[in-house]
């Protein structure tokens, strides 16, 4: 094997476990030889926090299709190399150790995979990837290559979801049989939407052909990017794939979630080609875990004034614009980012919460850079094995609404086992030149 910079970092913690190994001084000084390598694909919007959360590292690549961008980026760090396509910049920079990416939905796969394939620990935002096949490939080739791995659910690191998974698997409202999950954002367009028709010229400042990435060319237009990517099926998934992953991170975690049965619209516009929804209502079944867990439906809603709104009025439940709701047959539990409740508030008025068991956590992307040096890829709390099949399930819901049927789910197979047509949009095809 060969001996390099990378390999030494992996192994330092072992070698570092033994009092007859000494530890070369560069993995000892906290100074710039002892820092990993780091390769910044997307660093704007969400991707500007990772950024800057990754400075106490080397970061020696950075990728951006605006070079407004890097040219904010270069500021902050003069002597990484900058590039506005992630293969070239694989192709140039050697001896990486990981690699951050924050991209549009549509450019998430891609380059993680090509890191990974590379040997590079990979942080990736959410949604994991864009369509259900490129979430399983994420999760194969992370444990194939045993690297370090994380989704970034930065609330995944909160106090708050610690608490609430301690109430869920204590017992506090007994057997969780229904679980509901709304936010109110809507990331989309009216059912009549139809694409833009004009072509105006691409900006010098954006590589435009790098944007659209594997997705099947179109012309450039400004209604794209920034930020207005999420309303259109080829870039993004609409309300559901910005903030599912968020707020059915926790009920997957609580209660032990992996695959779902099924998938099945309950509500929602004429479903539109183009254009995602502004409102939707998606139910998903699961099967039992054991007996501690039994089979339960948990029903995601997004939109304006969106969720169990009668359920919680008839309960007394204060409503919120976003949340998650456990319906437990011994009480029911609310809980957003920061709060939690228990209800009816007077059977639980007194109650004592269980001593925490769940460590606090040093920090979302402090915990993937940890597992790198300790070379713990199960150390990283959203690791690909668990993010992968989370957003699988995030994804089948849109999946289910846009052939507008409910979905039989074949976990093992990757298969919907009652819809051709919805296999058809579980794997998008990439255009020439890019491969997964």
């Amino acid at each position: 094997m060969k001996t390099n910079r990378r390999n030494f970092l992996r192994t330092g913690a072992v070698l570092g476990a033994s009092s007859l190994v000494s530890v070369p001084a560069f993995c000892q000084d906290p100074n710039s030889s002892s820092k990993l390598n780091m390769a910044m694909v997307g660093p704007c919007g969400r991707g500007w926090a990772t950024f800057m959360e990754i400075q106490g590292e080397n970061v020696v690549a950075i990728c951006d299709v605006d070079r407004r961008n890097l040219d904010r980026c270069k500021k902050v760090n003069p002597n990484a190399q900058t590039f506005t396509d992630y293969r070239k910049m694989f192709e140039t920079v050697k001896d990486l150790d990981a690699v951050c990416v924050c991209t549009p939905d549509h450019t998430h796969a891609a380059p993680s995979v090509m890191g990974m394939r590379m040997g590079l620990h990979c942080y990736t935002e959410k949604p994991l990837a864009h369509d259900v096949r490129e979430c399983r490939v994420m999760e194969e080739v992370a444990e194939e290559k045993k690297v370090c791995t994380q989704m970034g659910t930065q609330i995944h690191a909160g106090g708050n979801y610690r608490r609430v998974v301690e109430l869920v698997q204590s017992g506090a409202i007994g057997k969780v049989t229904d679980i509901h999950v709304w936010c109110g954002k809507g990331w989309g367009h009216p059912a009549d939407f139809k694409n833009p028709t004009d072509t105006p010229a691409v900006p010098d400042w954006l590589d435009w052909d790098s944007w659209l990435g594997p997705v099947k060319y179109r012309p450039y237009h400004p209604c794209y990017l920034p930020a207005q990517w999420r309303k259109w099926w080829a870039f993004g998934n609409g309300t559901m794939g910005d903030m599912a992953c968020h707020y059915m991170d926790l009920p997957f975690w609580a209660l032990e979630l992996r695959d779902c049965l099924t998938a099945e619209p309950i509500s929602g516009p004429a479903v539109n080609a183009e254009g995602c929804p502004l409102k939707l209502t998606v139910k998903f079944t699961f099967a039992a875990r054991g007996e501690k867990y039994p089979a339960c439906t948990l029903t995601w809603y997004d939109g304006g004034g969106c969720g169990p709104v009668e359920f919680m009025k008839e309960h007394n439940i204060k409503y919120r614009g976003a949340g998650v709701l456990f319906v437990g047959d011994k009480g029911i539990l609310f809980a957003d980012y920061t709060t939690h409740q228990l209800y009816p508030a007077d059977k639980y008025a007194g109650f004592q919460a269980p001593k925490p068991w769940i460590p606090d956590s040093i920090g979302h992307h402090k915990e993937w850079l940890q597992a790198i040096r300790d070379n713990k890829p199960e150390a990283c709390t959203c690791k690909f094995g668990y993010s992968g099949r989370l957003t699988e399930t995030v994804l089948l819901g849109t999946v289910s609404y846009r052939v507008g049927q409910k979905l039989n789910w074949d976990a093992d197979n990757m298969r919907v086992t009652n819809c051709d047509a919805a296999n058809d949009l579980i794997t998008v095809e990439y255009r020439d030149g890019w491969i997964l």
